[in-house]
């Protein structure tokens, strides 16, 4: 049983996912010796009289739910069409914009949320298959073809309220953004979870996740095996303005207010490096999304480690460069390579001996 367990661990640290788990290893070891209760979990009333869990590990979970749900859109995206879409955060902030004033054009109720949700949905949609139209009709670079949306998104945004930044308020959208009443863990942490269900099962029970690879692995051979290039790919855009939407209200939820200026802001930036971090390759092809959500919660997870030191908000972004700079050079091929020739050089001297 002990060989079978550790056999377990020497198979997922030589796997895709080597490179993330050592990452938050080394997190959690340092926030460990750093602060020995940074991980501790409290529970303490809200502002509602509701007992709910509090701490850096819930906020961490909670804080990356966003980033979460639009990595797992942009290694779609990756996979596919060998590049990454810019403009999530800026369609992320359509969506949001959407949501918001569908919500003002009545009073606030499940009906008008879910009615929200759903033309909120189509026009991110709309929105991400006019990127995926030149993506996979007109063979344009993905992150070219996107940076129109990432430039023109948020006056798009601004306009769809009439040039404002309109706020909304109701319970339910404090339940959805905050806690539901009696639920102690946050509501985003338990959408996230819901949504990465849902996914895992679309990959494992269709053809969806096969076909994405194949596209992406060799487009050419794909299509002589009867796979259509064209579909997978706009695909994958569909997905993405669900994950946008999901992002952009849950974004509009939390704060009850929608900016496009600041709306989960250079998000699309921590969402490639997620996927990155996550070992999956930015050149497209074989994917695993549980690197990809890893390497989110790893970027979180750092966001709240630098804030706990008391780094300003300003020097965040340098530090975080600099730490991501190392997580991603260390799970490079090359490093990998070299690795894997360090290791073979010390095998081959103890068979010597």
């Amino acid at each position: 049983m002990a060989n079978k367990i550790v056999n377990q661990i020497k198979k997922l640290f030589s796997s895709q996912l080597a490179i993330p788990l050592v990452a938050l290893i080394v997190l959690v070891i340092f926030n460990l010796i750093r602060d020995p209760s940074f991980f501790s979990i409290l529970i303490k009333k809200n502002n509602f009289g509701n007992t709910v869990l509090a701490g850096n590990l819930i906020s961490i979970l909670n804080g990356a739910s966003e980033l979460v749900i639009l990595a797992i859109g942009m290694t779609l995206v990756t996979s596919a069409t060998k590049g990454q879409d810019i403009s999530v955060g800026a369609l992320a902030a359509i969506a949001g914009s959407m949501f918001v004033k569908i919500l003002r054009a009545g009073s606030i109720n499940v009906g008008t949320i879910i009615l929200a949700m759903i033309v909120a949905c189509i026009v991110a949609i709309l929105f991400c298959l006019f990127n995926g139209t030149l993506i996979a009709k007109f063979n344009i670079q993905p992150m070219i073809a996107s940076l129109i949306l990432f430039t023109a998104g948020r006056p798009i945004a601004y306009w769809i309220n009439g040039g404002a930044s309109p706020s909304v308020e109701s319970n339910l959208l404090t339940y959805l953004g905050s806690f539901i009443p009696h639920v102690p863990i946050p509501t985003p942490i338990i959408i996230v979870v819901i949504f990465i269900l849902l996914i895992n099962l679309l990959l494992k029970k269709t053809t969806l996740g096969l076909y994405i690879q194949s596209v992406g692995i060799n487009e050419r051979a794909a299509k002589l095996n009867g796979i259509n290039p064209t579909v997978w790919k706009l695909a994958v855009f569909i997905i993405l303005g669900i994950c946008v939407t999901m992002a952009g209200s849950m974004s509009v939820c939390r704060t009850g207010i929608i900016n496009h200026e600041t709306v989960l802001l250079d998000i699309e930036m921590d969402a490639i490096l997620a996927v990155a971090i996550g070992g999956n390759s930015l050149g497209g092809g074989k994917f695993k999304l549980s690197g990809s959500i890893l390497g989110a919660y790893i970027i979180q997870a750092l966001t709240t480690t630098l804030y706990s030191m008391k780094v300003s908000s300003t020097a965040v972004k340098a530090y975080k460069a600099v730490v991501i700079i190392i997580i991603v050079v260390a799970g490079s091929p090359v490093v990998k390579q070299l690795f894997v020739q360090l290791k073979d050089k010390i095998m081959a001297k103890k068979e010597a001996k």
